[in-house]
């Protein structure tokens, strides 16, 4: 039977009166959508993020110490009508739980709080206040950025189709103390559960990139990071006569040369692999040879087996080099923090999402870092994707690397970092 056409042109115009709501709307017009009032709610919060940023930046607190931090969090989330603040979780951190008006997945984002043991040497109007201690590496900005998000996703609250939980986790840095890192201690208390996140997202700070641009790795993006320590023990004598003794200097230098050969000659090249004697001490004076000698290190390592083969070529090596002369040797080897790796089908749809939100000549892929971040952990449970932040302004001289007393960011970035973490968030949530 045909349609005459009159017919057929009413039923049109009744079925598609206008646009769409975002209810009615399927996952691309939706998407869309909320783009487009994601971008006018960042470029209206912008001075409110600088002033986050800076007020951070002038109060900056360590690894577990974060306490102003966390109740500024835990503030800006209840004003903004979140379900439920959990406050002390993993010590110091912050779970925040907005629940959306339309049924979905569960989707976090996390940003680390604490800051470093620095000096802050930039002459600057929000100069950090604080003797030795500066957000060298960018974890105030980071912090800004998820209160900008979190801020973007109540807006948008009755639209969402899902819930966003966000974790402002403390001590990404390590324990001042020397305990666990930041993330064990929060999945201690919070396992990812109640809510249950499919998903994870993460950004950092990134000086090589300038603000505006966002870096991208699939797969093994920064690596595990492990500490070691060595203890090597001789025979105490008098200088003059080291025959009478067992010298364990000239053994921990042999040592320190054998160790280059594990990464150099014993690793895959194609998977980097990092081991840095930082520190050696032994002896107590100069005409008396030393009964011991410490050495402190790091292990850094892109492939997940990376670790165990170093610890147990490390065995090998100190115990053969030590039995040639005689010494003995201890070895404690502590895991810090695994390869955090972006799981690729995460990677795919997360790219694409940043290059609708941002365009493609913004989303630059970067080389993996053989730096770490304890976010490893979560990824260890559930898929997660870590981005990076393009922080750099060559131009103003903001190009400083992390973790160092001149290191700073132009705070055009952040807006561009709302941007950046809604979009992935909402592809997420719409998928």
């Amino acid at each position: 039977m045909r349609i005459p056409a009159t017919i057929l042109a009413i039923v049109v115009a009744v079925a598609a009166p206008g646009a769409a709501t975002p209810e009615q709307a399927g996952p691309a017009q939706s998407l869309a959508s909320l783009r487009t009032r994601v971008d006018a709610i960042a470029a209206e919060l912008q001075p409110s993020l600088v002033a986050t940023r800076r007020d951070l930046h002038q109060h900056p607190e360590l690894g577990f110490r974060e306490t102003r931090t966390a109740a500024m969090v835990a503030d800006r989330l209840r004003a903004l009508k979140f379900d439920e603040v959990r406050t002390g979780v993993g010590k110091t951190g912050v779970v925040g739980v907005l629940k959306g008006g339309r049924p979905g997945p569960v989707v976090a984002v996390r940003a680390d709080m604490d800051a470093l043991p620095v000096q802050e040497v930039n002459d600057v109007p929000y100069k950090s206040l604080v003797p030795n201690v500066k957000h060298a590496c960018g974890h105030d900005s980071h912090v800004a950025v998820a209160l900008g998000v979190a801020e973007t996703m109540s807006r948008l609250r009755a639209d969402l189709p899902g819930t966003v939980v966000f974790l402002f986790q403390p001590a990404e840095e390590g324990d001042p103390d020397g305990g666990p890192t930041g993330a064990r201690r929060v999945l201690e208390d919070w396992p990812l559960a109640n809510p249950t996140p499919s998903v994870i997202f993460g950004l950092h700070t990134y000086p090589s990139l300038r603000a505006g641009q966002i870096g991208v790795i699939s797969g093994a993006a920064m690596a595990s990071s492990d500490r070691f320590v060595v203890t090597i023990t001789g025979k105490s004598t008098h200088g003059a006569m080291p025959h009478t003794g067992i010298d364990p200097i000239p053994v921990a230098a042999q040592v320190v040369m054998g160790l280059q050969t594990i990464p150099a000659r014993q690793m895959d090249a194609q998977q980097p692999t990092v081991i840095t004697v930082g520190t050696i001490e032994g002896g107590a004076r100069y005409n008396i040879v030393a009964e011991k000698v410490t050495m402190v290190g790091t292990v850094r390592s892109l492939s997940q087996t990376g670790p165990a083969t170093v610890k147990e070529r490390m065995d090998k090596l100190l115990a053969g080099t030590t039995a040639s002369y005689g010494a003995t040797y201890t070895l404690d080897y502590i895991p810090t923090a695994p390869v955090t790796f972006n799981d690729p089908a995460l990677a795919a749809s997360s790219r694409a999402a940043l290059e609708g939100a941002l365009g493609k000549d913004q989303v630059i892929t970067v080389p993996s870092q053989m730096v770490a971040e304890d976010f490893a952990y979560y990824q260890q449970r559930i898929p997660g994707f870590f981005f990076f932040m393009g922080v750099g302004n060559p131009e103003r001289g903001i190009t400083s690397n992390w973790h160092t007393p001149t290191f700073d960011i132009d705070e055009a970035a952040l807006p561009v970092g709302v941007r950046a973490m809604a979009a992935v968030v909402l592809q997420a949530l719409l998928r």
